[in-house]
């Protein structure tokens, strides 16, 4: 039987559109939400040390005060916690409930975590702490979510043509946030620098802090609400996806008036094939789906997982950076406000330089070079350039080449995104079969975000200089900058070798690629 009429009517129609108005909203739609996610687990790194002043204020000590390391852990790190059970649950659950109605579901608690996380109030530090970390675990649940649920939904509207780009401009509005927080916290602190003036900390250390930085970190933070709740209305607007619909609900006659909708065609139902594509279901713990999609699980799990490790570490290396090319003074001679101004603008430099475009340069490609080769090449040379910052790395720590350091550090992001991290986000929406999609994207996603946690934590102890008397303030000794990077290069070349059990997924429809279609095919010829 021949491929092409073996496939539904409304799933060829939406594989062989052509790219219109709908797709763009799509889009946005679904940007929007990774738009406010990036805001949010970005955001709290541009404030951690107003908090530090704020909360953790030492009399007579020569340095402004700062987060202990397990209050700072917890801050940054429980938003990571939340995400990873937020991947998995709610992953599990688009499967169950369907897309759409599980997506608004992430969108509200988003919101309500995020304006909640802004009110934490407390007489006490540590109770601001609480509070602040649990409504950060809370909205990191939520974002979560938005992770297989937004490249479930973008991967089944696409055209099987500019699909890869589709997914990856979801994924590049990440970038967008990141740089939305940054021009945000520059204009409130410029706000608030412009009102409250006040001395450096060490011409008078507690007249540095005014009270009113009490509410900068507030409005930043609560600031990352608006652009989720405006795409909330959209969000409902939005019909169930038609995969959903035909091949998980086997609903025909659904799916074929709400693509006519969207794509302004007459599309015929065709319950009789919905009936027959249902005969064959094999569970998700059953061998038939190991045998079929176990090895490509492992390969997007765990090259999303090496991937994160070394992509979280890089705030390990973002402080000494700003510092030593002086973007960032020392703490001591600014004030708290003019701290954050000061953060906020290397973070934003950062990411219009090397962030912003590797993403786009992702889109532009994807679907020319497909997702295989540009992980390839992305773990490539982002060993090739850990390795180069490595071995000799006390070469790059003197003054003099401290450019180079960074420009080596900006090459090896760039080709994070214009890599990795774009396809290990695109691939897994695209291999597996509809009733399994969103739960195998939140499976990878969450093995991600573990190796998020060993990159941004695991290697802040790890890092630590050797010797005790270099450590930061309540660290225990660790490996050394320089191990670190070494060990960074060896996961990288790690992940360029389990690159090579996920499969291609370029110019293929969906149902071809998870072998939905080839099932049936196996079934009439039985």
């Amino acid at each position: 039987m021949d491929m092409a009429r073996e496939q539904l009517q409304v799933l060829n129609a939406l594989d062989v559109a052509k790219t219109q108005w709908y797709h763009f909203t799509a889009i946005i739609i679904a940007g929007m939400g990774f738009f406010t996610d990036a805001y949010d687990l970005f955001c709290i790194s541009l404030v951690t040390k107003l908090l530090g002043r704020i909360y953790y204020h030492v009399d007579g000590s020569g340095k402004p005060g700062s987060l202990p390391p397990n209050v700072s852990a917890a801050v940054n790190g429980v938003a990571f916690c939340g995400t990873l059970a937020g991947q998995l649950f709610f992953g599990w659950l688009g499967d169950k409930m369907g897309r759409k109605r599980v997506y608004g579901l992430t969108l509200m608690l988003m919101v309500i975590c995020s304006v909640c996380s802004g009110l934490s109030f407390g007489s006490t530090p540590k109770a601001v702490m609480a509070t602040l970390c649990f409504f950060r675990f809370w909205l990191g649940f939520g974002i979560g979510g938005d992770y297989p649920l937004s490249a479930t939904i973008m991967s089944e509207y696409a055209n099987k043509k500019t699909r890869g780009a589709f997914i990856a401009a979801v994924f590049a509005m990440q970038g967008f946030g990141i740089l939305a927080g940054g021009i945000f916290a520059i204009i409130v602190s410029s706000a608030f620098k412009a009102k409250f003036d006040a001395p450096p900390y060490e011409v008078d250390a507690i007249g540095s802090t005014v009270p009113e930085a009490d509410y900068a970190w507030r409005i930043i933070l609560i600031f990352g609400a608006f652009p989720a709740a405006l795409t909330y209305y959209w969000r409902t607007k939005m019909p169930e996806t038609a995969r959903y619909t035909a091949l998980v609900a086997k609903n025909a006659k659904q799916a074929a008036s709400d693509m006519s909708k969207v794509l302004q065609v007459d599309i015929e139902a065709e319950p009789q094939k919905v009936e027959e594509e249902g005969k064959n279901a094999y569970g998700f713990f059953s061998k038939e789906f190991v045998g079929r999609h176990g090895v490509h699980l492992i390969g997007t799990a765990s090259t999303w997982f090496l991937l994160d490790i070394a992509f979280y570490s890089q705030n390990l290396f973002q402080k000494d950076i700003f510092s030593a090319i002086g973007w960032i003074p020392p703490a001591k001679t600014m004030n708290a406000i003019d701290e954050v101004y000061k953060i906020a603008r290397a973070q934003t430099l950062i990411a219009l330089c090397s962030t912003v475009p590797g993403y786009w340069f992702t889109v532009a490609l994807i679907d020319r070079m497909g997702r295989f080769a540009i992980q390839l090449t992305g773990f490539f040379f982002m060993t090739v350039f850990m390795f180069a910052l490595a071995i000799p790395y006390d070469h790059w720590a003197h003054k003099d080449n401290r450019i180079g350091f960074v420009l080596m550090y900006s090459l090896t992001f760039f080709f994070a995104n214009f890599g990795p991290n774009a396809t290990t986000f695109v691939v897994p929406a695209e291999i597996f079969p509809a009733r399994f999609r969103s739960t195998c994207h939140g499976i990878s996603a969450a093995a991600g975000k573990a190796g998020a946690i060993v990159g941004a934590f695991g290697f802040l102890y790890l890092a630590q200089s050797k010797d005790k008397a270099k450590t930061d303030a309540g660290y225990p000794p660790g490996i050394g900058v320089k191990n670190s990077l070494l060990l960074l290069g060896g996961v990288n070349f790690l992940g360029l070798l389990l690159t090579f059990l996920v499969p291609e997924s370029k110019g293929k429809s969906l149902e071809e690629l998870s072998g939905e279609t080839q099932d049936n095919n196996e079934q009439e010829n039985v």
